[in-house]
């Protein structure tokens, strides 16, 4: 056993050289008095029921006993009639966002502006919407922030899959003919000859746009209309706004990243890199990077346990695998060696193994890093999924699904896929019981439902699919 430690902070690099915006808390807690939903992004910008604002730090920080409203735009205004204008008794402003008939975006022209207005600072990293008009006598608020041109050439382009024959699929034994749970959704999608993530609607087959990237997609993750991307050869995350469909920062790495898991409940992402025998750690909250832990061997396969308390992992070059205890100074525990696995999972204190190759489950008492049993499966097992004490175990040449249940750890379930296709992936649909099979093949994908142990649907789509990431549709900022 060893015990590694947190040795170093890191510095980042954002679209612009100055860091994040942090609104000060008393403004914070205004805005989510009056608006819960309120979303306050980490660049700065603020979305309250679909309307933006702009916040305006002071030149010089004021010290207020009670915290209120000084003046608005229209006058006698609170934040809940978004007026268009709101500075508090600290100096600090918000501007509106204004959309004019013509579809452009403004702040308000004052004959006589504010000197709060005058006088603040826009954050310097802050991503603002395209060719947003700022009057003349208030440009000093821009700073050194670069604001785009409408010519500025963005992500969004033409995919180079839309023009393929769209798939007639055959379906033969679905249960149900709709899946309420996929309206509205986003697929994004890469694949391994594709410098691009695609963009499809769950109700077409084929890509509507894509999103460049300079390189080959290695993975994506979704974060709250956030898109987080490693790409081949780029040593750096890149954190694509997906409401604004541009990068809105750039997270440099001395090393490649590889592998982004997203751990929710604590908001924090873990990114491999594998040369550097490194993980690092990055806080979803601000999008900087807070530690790096520095791990045995070439990390590959990350895992991270439901509760968030440890990331699994095997070396790429050994076979070896080792834990690490996130809640335990970073901890690492051998687990063992095995060979050519493809997946790890965990659940009731074991972990489970399974190797591509020679088609079978191992299963880890985590307590004792014993071999608890050691079984075949169905040939080529490449994904695995738990789901309240179930591991649902993805076969690539069969096309089909085997349930164990984790508390006996027997098979209980065989589910056949209808993509008579090489499925390699089974991605859970967040906050609902159902997840999607997908392929490195273009042709079908399947829904499954996770608590009936059932496919519920197959579905045409035009695309082969390394990686996926599926999130509710956002509104775009720049339209």
């Amino acid at each position: 056993m060893r015990k590694f430690f947190i040795i170093l902070l890191f510095l980042f690099c954002t679209v612009t050289s100055v860091s994040a915006a942090t609104i000060p808390d008393n403004v914070t807690n205004y805005i989510k008095n009056s608006f819960p939903k309120a979303e306050i992004r980490f660049d700065g910008l603020i979305t309250i029921n679909d309307t933006l604002y702009l916040p305006l730090y002071p030149a010089k920080s004021i010290n207020v006993q009670k915290f209120e409203i000084k003046k608005t735009i229209p006058e006698g205004k609170t934040l809940k009639d978004l007026p268009d204008i709101l500075v508090f008794n600290n100096d600090f402003v918000l501007l509106k966002i204004i959309e004019t008939v013509d579809g452009k975006k403004k702040v308000l022209f004052q004959k006589e502006p504010f000197i709060e207005v005058k006088t603040g600072l826009l954050p310097q990293d802050l991503l603002v919407p395209k060719g947003l008009i700022i009057p003349d006598n208030i440009k000093s608020i821009i700073g050194g922030l670069k604001i785009a041109t409408e010519q500025d050439k963005d992500l969004k382009i033409k995919s180079d899959f839309s023009d393929e024959k769209p798939i007639t699929t055959e379906v033969k034994s679905d249960i149900a003919t709709t899946v309420p749970q996929l309206k509205n959704k986003l697929f994004y999608i890469t694949t391994y000859k594709s410098k691009n993530i695609h963009v499809i609607p769950s109700n077409k087959t084929n890509p509507s746009y894509a999103l460049s990237v300079d390189s080959i997609p290695l993975d994506i993750k979704i974060y709250k209309g956030f898109l987080l991307v490693t790409a081949v050869d780029i040593n750096a995350v890149n954190i694509i706004s997906l409401a604004d469909e541009a990068v809105i920062k750039c997270i440099e790495l001395p090393e490649q990243p590889e592998q982004i898991l997203v751990d929710n409940i604590n908001r924090k992402a873990y990114i491999s890199a594998p040369e550097a025998s490194s993980i690092y750690v990055l806080d979803l909250i601000t999008m900087q990077l807070k530690q790096k832990i520095q791990v045995n061997g070439w990390c590959d396969k990350l895992y991270l346990t439901p509760d968030g308390t440890k990331l699994i992992y095997v070396d790429r070059k050994t076979n070896d695998v080792w834990s690490v205890e996130l809640n335990n100074d970073y901890t690492i525990k051998e687990v063992g060696t095995f060979p050519n696995i493809s997946s790890i999972a965990y659940s009731e204190n074991k972990i489970y193994l399974s190797s591509r190759t020679k088609n079978r489950l191992a299963i880890v008492d985590y307590a004792t890093m014993s071999l608890i049993r050691e079984f075949e499966v169905s040939p080529k097992p490449v994904d695995m999924l738990v789901y309240y004490g179930n591991l649902f175990i993805l076969s690539a040449e069969t096309s089909i699904v085997q349930v164990l249940n984790t508390q006996t750890d027997k098979l209980t379930n065989t589910i056949k896929l209808n993509t008579n296709g090489f499925a390699t992936k089974i991605t859970r649909i967040d906050g609902t019981n159902l997840a999607v099979i997908t392929g490195a093949v273009a042709g079908k994908y399947s829904v499954i439902n996770l608590a009936k142990k059932q496919v519920i649907k197959t579905l045409p789509i035009n695309i082969p699919i390394t990686k996926i990431a599926i999130t509710e549709q956002v509104r775009k900022i720049n339209k």
